[in-house]
């Protein structure tokens, strides 16, 4: 089904126009990712789309009744509400069609002129449908699932939401966009503020999900899993290519070979037809060749394809550091729970070592220990020698804000030149006058480029960089993944960037959130396949776990956990589980049946035991896991 056209689009700054004449129509089931350079509008899309700004030209329709919502990057909430009772908030229509579907109920019961039954039957049946079709016969546990997927704690659901950081209520805006389901989603970056955990889970909801969506990303593997087209907006235009981000890139290519071997043909072509009237023009054969001439002027000309360039960026050739960079020995820190215990691994000279954990596992606690600038509990980091060690924080909090970049990337070297310094960020995509502008007044893409260009500058043979990726486009995260890759020194990077991780690292260190530390001796896609591995062992019941490293905490199991409900049999357990799923489809059912509605009492009793019959399950649920794991099978 048709839900959103647009033709026409055309949208300008001072500085231009952002894009022109951009068309597409969008259908029920689309799931696009919009990908484009930084600066290119894409934002400006998204909010022209959601009715938030105007084109200059153009116009965005809208079909069928269809509601569109955007995801915002500003926050904006009542500070008392409850983290619960703000994600229900977005349940409000539903709740509010419920409420009068069972007040039409009562007045269907009461009704006595056959026209009016009708009226109240049409109306009671399409509340029905609507209820049906989003579960809101069951809308706290879709409230709960999304929170959880989206990595809040169910301890947190009753706090105020004036005690939670900027990045948990970016996460809420997300819950309640997902929760509100919209007929068209329109996200900009909606895993920024998502650890891996909660990126993977937010892939397989949208992935299920039946709305159209536009999604903007710099995640590849995030548009590689979701998408099933791709927009690409460059050079004023927007192009649409079918398939997930590995085949836009594969169709990118090659639209780009044909396009550019037309033109070379017609180039061909126009250098041929002119060299013969230039030779014949004043001979015997001048009106053949005024008449190539009026053909040549009428010919359509064949634009020059212009690809997206990436920044040629580079680390010049450093000193070399001891073989050994960093010893690494039985390191724990914790604060008001372990964040890791026990790591051991050496790291060596030209190894690329990548870090990656959930939100609040230790990955830059783990960096800051390496940098010397925090100490462990317990354990101890060996430097090796000769290291000239820099850091990229994720923050860019080292960078001069009132500098311009020229200066922020000057190294403490009188014979450096100011042409050196303009070459160096020109490399990093950063040339002509924006070398003076401030870096305080920089994009984030401008500012990790700079950070990047000086750490180059001064010649470091050790990088320690903490999500160097966050506000880089895609063709500047290809530059550096080809720039580390070709690196001679070491690199040590927290990512959570999974295409970025199978890229560059041949070594991960793998923290888990509960205290303890893994060591994977190959990239995120080895991480990977190790965890597929284990979940089937797990599910046949085969131990097929590698033999515990040095880097391994003492024990895999967490101790066993004090009995909470009274010893019963598995088999019981699961017998009254189906049983009362067997109550639920009954009870759901009878909120299904019009007549229900013509005794208040009754309905009122329904959804009472609706309710008892979902806590009951929930619970039983509680017990079957904790006789599992307490009593086996």
């Amino acid at each position: 089904m048709l839900l959103l056209t647009c033709s026409e689009l055309t949208r300008g700054f001072q500085q231009g126009p952002l894009f022109e004449d951009v068309g597409f129509e969008l259908y029920h089931g689309d799931r696009v990712g919009l990908v484009g350079p930084n600066g290119v509008g894409k934002t400006t899309l998204l909010r022209i789309l959601a009715g938030l700004d105007e084109p200059d030209r153009g116009q965005v329709t809208l079909h069928a009744g269809a509601r569109i919502g955007i995801l915002e990057q500003e926050p904006r909430f009542d500070g008392e509400h409850t983290l619960f009772h703000e994600a229900r908030s977005a349940l409000d229509s539903l709740i509010q069609a419920h409420e009068e579907m069972v007040r039409v109920g009562e007045w269907l019961s009461q009704a006595t002129d056959e026209a009016e039954k009708k009226r109240l039957t049409d109306r009671f049946d399409r509340l029905n449908e609507l209820l049906r079709r989003h579960d809101a016969y069951n809308l706290d546990h879709q409230v709960e699932a999304v929170l959880q997927g989206l990595g809040f704690d169910p301890k947190d659901f009753d706090r105020p939401i004036a005690t939670f950081s900027g990045g948990q209520r970016h996460r809420l805006m997300l819950a309640k966009l997902l929760l509100a389901a919209p007929d068209v989603l329109l996200l900009d970056e909606p895993s920024n503020h998502l650890d891996l955990a909660g990126t993977q889970w937010l892939e397989e909801y949208l992935g299920k999900q039946n709305e159209a969506m536009i999604l903007v990303s710099h995640d590849r593997c995030f548009l590689d899993r979701v998408a099933n087209r791709i927009f690409e907006l460059h050079n004023r235009k927007l192009t649409a290519y079918v398939g997930n981000y590995s085949a836009y890139v594969r169709q990118r290519e090659e639209r780009y070979q044909v396009q550019l071997r037309t033109w070379e043909a017609q180039q061909e072509y126009i250098a041929k037809q002119e060299d013969y009237i230039r030779r014949v023009h004043y001979g015997e054969l001048h009106k053949q060749a005024a008449s190539r001439r009026h053909a040549l002027e009428r010919l359509e000309r064949v634009e020059r394809p212009v690809p997206i360039e990436k920044p040629h960026m580079h680390f010049q050739t450093v000193r070399r550091s001891g073989d050994v960079v960093f010893e690494v020995r039985d390191l724990a820190k914790s604060y008001d729970r372990p964040l890791f215990s026990e790591l051991t691994l050496q790291i060596r000279r030209g190894q690329r070592v990548g870090i990656l954990g959930p939100n609040g596992s230790g990955k830059t606690t783990l960096l800051r220990i390496l940098l010397g600038e925090e100490m462990p509990d317990s354990g101890q980091v060996v430097r090796g020698y000769h290291l000239d060690v820099g850091y990229f924080d994720q923050h860019l909090e080292s960078l001069p804000a009132e500098a311009d970049a020229l200066r922020a990337v000057w190294p403490d070297d009188p014979e450096v030149q100011e042409q050196e310094m303009r070459n160096l960020l020109a490399r990093f995509g950063i040339t002509g006058d924006r070398v003076y502008q401030r870096v305080g007044s920089m994009s984030g893409g401008e500012k990790s480029r700079v950070a990047l260009a000086r750490l180059v500058a001064r010649k470091i043979n050790v990088l320690i960089l903490d999500e160097p990726t966050n506000h880089l486009d895609l063709w500047a995260c290809e530059a550096l993944e080809e720039a580390l890759r070709e690196f001679e020194g070491t690199v040590i990077v927290v990512s959570h960037d999974r295409w970025f991780l199978n890229r560059v690292v041949d070594l991960l260190i793998v923290l888990d959130g509960k205290g303890r530390a893994q060591v994977i001796h190959g990239n995120y896609e080895t991480y990977e396949r190790m965890r597929q591995s284990e979940a089937v062992s797990a599910s046949t019941g085969q131990d097929r776990s590698p033999r515990r490293s040095a880097a391994a905490p003492p024990t895999d199991r967490p101790a066993r956990r004090k009995r909470r409900f009274p010893y019963r049999k598995l088999e019981d357990l699961e017998a009254e589980i189906a049983e009362q799923e067997d109550r639920m489809r009954q009870l759901e059912a009878a909120l299904a049946d019009p007549t229900l509605y013509r005794d208040g009492d009754k309905v009122k009793q329904t959804l009472q035991d609706f309710e008892a019959a979902k806590q009951r399950i929930a619970q039983l649920y509680e017990h079957w896991e904790e006789a599992v794991e307490l009593d086996g099978r």
